[in-house]
């Protein structure tokens, strides 16, 4: 079977892309073909296990019953079936946000959901700001209000030019995880919003904080991080 072909002979979330990306294909089929991620695949199965509540598994990062010993089949406190994973996967499917399935979904989070930490409403995030970035982008791509999570971000850059969540305690150093969390999240509201000056600026000094660590190694010595990586 030609690649394309067996890249069409799968899900909307990814037929539709390639449709775009590979085949050339008129934007109306293109168009149609990412409408059905929401009805149809991966897309509709995953909104079709949004709880009563509004939530994915009761809780906004974990689980609402999570196992407090992990195993194989059950790893202690996983994040990725609650609901900030779900609507990672939402978007990862490229559903579209404009949806009437989709938008009543994120309204059911946005009304409902609220974030282990102290209660946050889920769009307004909590304490971390690796938890945070990826609350901009998500708020970003669904049309949500988050100005409140960037004015926050933009405050709690550290000195070196990254982000850490281990600030709270007592940490002064960045995070490459954190700081690529943060700055994707910043650039998806900037894409949506157009962003304001202060924040262009906080995200240029953040990817310079990278760029200067060549991405994953230390400023220091040139070793990288961690050879896990490589």
């Amino acid at each position: 079977m030609p690649v394309l072909d067996w890249l069409l002979d799968s899900d909307p979330a990814l037929r539709w892309q390639v449709l775009r990306d590979l085949a050339d294909a008129p934007p109306d089929i293109v168009a149609a073909e990412r409408d059905r991620v929401a009805t149809e695949g991966w897309g509709a199965r995953l909104l079709a296990l949004q709880g009563e509540d509004g939530q994915w598994e009761g809780g906004a990062l974990f689980p609402a019953r999570r196992a407090t010993s992990g195993n194989s089949e059950e790893p202690k406190g996983q994040p990725w079936t609650a609901t900030a994973y779900s609507l990672v996967n939402l978007h990862d499917f490229s559903v579209d946000p404009r949806s009437d399935k989709v938008r009543q979904a994120v309204a059911q989070v946005r009304e409902h959901c609220r974030w282990e930490h102290a209660g946050q409403p889920f769009f307004s995030g909590e304490v971390e700001p690796c938890i945070n970035g990826m609350t901009v982008a998500l708020g970003a791509y669904f049309d949500q209000d988050v100005d409140g999570v960037v004015a926050r971000l933009l405050g709690e850059q550290l000195e070196d030019g990254g982000w850490n969540c281990e600030v709270e305690n007592g940490s002064v150093r960045s995070s490459f995880h954190t700081t690529i969390r943060v700055l994707e999240g910043l650039l998806a509201h900037e894409r949506a919003t157009g962003g304001s000056a202060e924040s262009i600026a906080t995200r240029r000094r953040g990817e310079e904080y990278l760029l200067e660590r060549k991405l994953f190694r230390r400023k220091s010595s040139g070793a990288v991080v961690d050879p896990a990586w490589l």
